[in-house]
């Protein structure tokens, strides 16, 4: 399976962006896809998270209501919808997927810049 995340940029506070993750190879391998960030001096972070399947997606509190997961009805994209976007929401924004427990699969990551 590869992953290629693309859709980062630079955005106002307050504004919104949406991240896109073109899936390819054998999708039919993954179970659940997911977004992560890493901002700078900091762990990585999980965002969202959804089943392969696009049923039961859930959120970190510090997106939920925010940022939304999604994934066309073809199953080659995922996408991450970020509305009412912070200073603090900038980081290297990455998408995963899975074939088991553990996250194994990951695309390239993107950079979200959010200005203040």
């Amino acid at each position: 399976v590869q992953l290629q995340a693309s859709g980062g940029g630079l955005v106002q506070a307050g504004g919104s962006l949406r991240l896109s993750c073109a899936a390819s190879g054998y999708t039919f391998r993954l179970y659940a896809v997911a977004w992560f960030r890493r901002a700078p001096g900091r762990e990585r972070e999980f965002l969202a998270a959804m089943s392969w399947s696009g049923a039961t997606p859930n959120y970190a509190d510090s997106v939920k209501g925010r940022f939304a997961i999604s994934r066309d009805a073809a199953k080659t994209t995922i996408y991450l919808q970020m509305n009412s976007l912070k200073p603090e929401d900038t980081a290297v924004y990455y998408c995963a997927g899975r074939s088991g427990t553990a996250y194994n699969f990951w695309g390239q990551g993107t950079l979200v810049t959010v200005s203040s």
